[in-house]
């Protein structure tokens, strides 16, 4: 049970509710954002005391019931339920550290799959496996050390001049917000793994944006259904982008494909024609 992160994720989805978000009168002026500590210990059917010290990371576990009875009250979502849970120690943690090694079958799909750039990232962004087209879209990762293949440190620290995205890509500001409450889950599901602590400390001290992000305890990430990218040979092109879990790793399968016929599958099977190689030498 991690009481300081515990405590710290209540409080922040208590003060971004209403009164009125839970049938509650509005009533005089607030000092404070949000709702009362009283007022989610009283829809929650617990004492306002004991709500209390759950904020101040002073008391006990909670058994599932009482998170089942605040998670009502806060109105959480299924991901936030989940954070709960895991901040709490009543849901099952990862044990160890996370996985790095994609499945071979997986791999090898990578390279099977036509007109379609795909690449495998684990629960830290470490891009792991890709295939050519990945690379002649985005860059030719091979070309990195597997530290410099990290997208959250890339997203973050990698100096991309002001103005510009990484990749180009058009959601650069959604696709940042989205990387830190991924790595905030992924803190949790794994709070022994020094990789991930290491990673989240080196994002919190090196950019202002990540810790601001960071202090909202945010933790369900937008769906990206679409990613358009502003390549420098291609120019603009907007993929549909699939992203598949793959539990049994605890790492994702990102697919960025075009209709058939349109100008975007024609500029991607120009990249493929063209491959990492042939980008690099232009």
């Amino acid at each position: 049970m991690d009481k300081q992160e515990l405590g710290a994720f209540l409080r922040s989805r208590r003060e971004r509710l209403r009164p009125e978000d839970v049938g509650l009168p509005a009533g005089p002026r607030r000092r404070t954002p949000g709702l009362r500590r009283e007022e989610v210990a009283v829809l929650a059917h617990i004492s306002t005391e004991y709500y209390v010290r759950l904020e101040q990371g002073r008391a006990p576990r909670p058994s599932a019931d009482v998170l089942a009875g605040i998670a009502g009250a806060l109105r959480l979502t299924g991901p936030e339920s989940t954070h709960l849970h895991l901040l709490a120690g009543t849901a099952p943690n990862r044990s160890g550290l996370h996985s790095r090694q994609v499945r071979p079958s997986i791999a090898e799909l990578l390279h099977r799959i036509p007109a379609t750039a795909g690449f495998v990232i684990s629960a830290a962004f470490d891009v792991l496996a890709w295939n050519d087209l990945a690379a002649a879209l985005m860059e030719d990762f091979g070309a990195r050390t597997p530290d410099d293949r990290n997208l959250a440190r890339n997203a973050f620290l990698s100096g991309v001049p002001d103005g510009e995205a990484l990749y180009g890509i058009s959601d650069a500001a959604e696709f940042r917000q989205s990387v830190v409450m991924e790595l905030r889950t992924a803190s949790a599901r794994y709070p022994d793994d020094p990789s991930i602590r290491t990673l989240v400390d080196e994002l919190r001290s090196g950019n202002d944006e990540f810790a601001r992000l960071w202090e909202r305890n945010d933790v369900q990430p937008p769906s990206m259904l679409t990613k358009t990218f502003t390549h420098p040979i291609v120019g603009r092109l907007t993929l549909d982008c699939d992203v598949l879990h793959l539990a049994d790793r605890d790492q994702h399968l990102v697919l960025y494909t075009a209709p058939v016929g349109s100008s975007a599958a024609e500029s991607l099977a120009f990249l493929g024609a063209l491959g990492a190689d042939g980008i690099a030498a232009r």
